[in-house]
């Protein structure tokens, strides 16, 4: 146990001594749990996660990613595609508790891994995808709108754009549903943010936040924005998989309605920044195609629903969020330690120079 969580216990004992009782409560019996993947973003706060809950873990991977990765962890080689390499030839015979799937991208996949465990398994958990539906600009859908579908779900190739990894995900769901019907939960993240983040996309603003100056930011102040901290989903992931809820869950957050006005308004209070911020609207794109600002999308048109998705159902399930300021501040102390070139390379992609003919042009329309 880290030295900050004994003090957090030893705060609640402290200031609530029905904490104490519950000491006295029979543990969580320990899981065996299987890993497809591991070594991603979201796979090692998994481990992590499950293995303070003490539970046993086995990865399933290709050995390529991070090998020295969790070393007292057995891991176990191979391919998702079982007519690849050595396939799923580790897996045959084993069985465990729960599978959490981090790695199924085709339903092909998916399919094999999820029939070959069947029989060895209670629960499959699989990751799937928020960008599963069908459509984007219908504001509050829950898990009952309809998925995406692509004309050939034979294929297995992201497209152009990656236009078929959402069709692909929704087919990969269902494949995991028919090989064990009523044992399976979907979980469709929308932005997974937080510590570990290699694509760095919602950590632009934070850092952009915290270089100061004027910054222009993309719509308007109250456009709304889903993130989830990889730690809250991950946490809840191994929560499912210990309760073994079952069924599809947006794995969207925060609890409420988040703005685009309150990220960087979070980010400049935490940083202590001197940032100005200009609203640039939505017509830039027009005089400024080439410039892209991630985790943003206009809140309008086939858009308008996209950060609106319904998470009221994976709250009941027990989905829960630590503060924004939260996960800003842990996100900045991660980015801070990662190796110079690494820094260099991310903080090459903020283009402040970039910014004034923006700004100037969208004080010109006021």
């Amino acid at each position: 146990m880290s030295v900050r969580l004994c003090a957090v216990v030893v705060l609640l004992l402290l200031v609530n001594p029905a904490v104490a009782d519950a000491r006295e409560q029979p543990e969580m019996p320990s899981l065996k749990i299987l890993i497809l993947g591991g070594t991603g973003f979201i796979g090692p706060w998994e481990v992590e996660a499950a293995v303070a809950r003490g539970h046993e873990v086995t990865l399933f991977n290709r050995g390529k990613s991070k090998p020295d990765m969790f070393p007292d962890l057995e891991r176990l080689k191979g391919d998702r595609d079982p007519d690849k390499d050595e396939g799923l030839s580790a897996l045959v015979g084993r069985e465990f508790d729960v599978v959490i799937d981090n790695s199924g991208y085709y339903p092909r996949h998916v399919k094999a891994s999820a029939e070959l465990l069947a029989p060895h398994v209670k629960h499959y958990i699989y990751v799937s995808s928020i960008s599963a539906y069908g459509q984007t600009d219908v504001e509050g859908q829950d898990e009952t709108a309809p998925v995406a579908v692509m004309d050939d779900p034979t294929v297995e190739d992201m497209g152009e754009g990656y236009v078929n990894y959402g069709p692909l995900k929704a087919l990969c769901e269902a494949a995991a549903e028919a090989a064990m019907p009523g044992r399976v939960a979907v979980v469709r993240p929308g932005y997974i943010v937080g510590p570990g983040d290699h694509t760095h996309r919602f950590t632009y603003w934070p850092l952009r936040v915290r270089q100061g100056g004027h910054v222009a930011v993309p719509g308007a102040p109250d456009d709304p924005i889903q993130i989830i901290d990889v730690r809250d989903l991950t946490e809840w992931i191994i929560h499912l998989a210990e309760e073994s809820i079952t069924g599809v869950f947006n794995g969207s957050g925060p609890e409420r309605r988040l703005t685009m006005g309150e990220v960087v308004e979070t980010a400049k209070r935490v940083t202590g920044s001197d940032a100005e911020f200009t609203w640039l609207g939505t017509g830039f794109s027009e005089s400024h195609p080439d410039v892209y600002f991630p985790i943003w999308t206009p809140y309008e048109g086939e858009y308008r629903g996209f950060h609106t998705f319904s998470n009221a159902r994976s709250m009941k399930a027990g989905l829960t969020f630590r503060p924004l300021s939260e996960t800003i501040v842990d996100l900045l102390a991660q980015f801070d330690g990662l190796p110079q070139e690494t820094r260099t390379q991310v903080m090459e992609r903020i283009p402040v120079a970039g910014e004034a003919a923006m700004i100037e042009a969208a004080a010109a329309t006021d």
